[in-house]
């Protein structure tokens, strides 16, 4: 009886290594393909990034005076949203300290 239940905690033990080293062996592949399509992913937006350099370049050289008004265009939106928003949140604090009574 004693023999028997050493054997049955023995076959248990091995099953839960074997059981175990399957899962660590489907979590080491499954961590592989991630990091393959990590880099994947890392190449193909490389490509895109430089792609879409060489076509702003391309559209400068053939357009450079339209480039320059929408460059000028874009830095006077955002300096008015900047200057808008840093407005706004001036007069929110200014308004927190009155309710305070500061």
């Amino acid at each position: 009886m004693t023999q028997s239940a050493f054997e049955q905690t023995s076959e248990q033990i091995t099953d839960t290594i074997h059981k175990a080293s399957r899962a660590a062996s489907s979590a080491a592949e499954a961590i592989e393909d991630g990091v393959g399509a990590a880099r994947r992913a890392v190449k193909q937006g490389s490509y895109a990034a430089v792609e879409l350099f060489d076509d702003a370049k391309r559209g400068v050289q053939r357009n450079p005076i339209e480039a320059v008004v929408a460059t000028f265009a874009v830095g006077i939106a955002t300096g008015t949203a900047l200057s808008w928003i840093m407005k706004k949140k001036r007069h929110c604090c200014c308004a927190d300290r009155h309710e305070a009574g500061l």
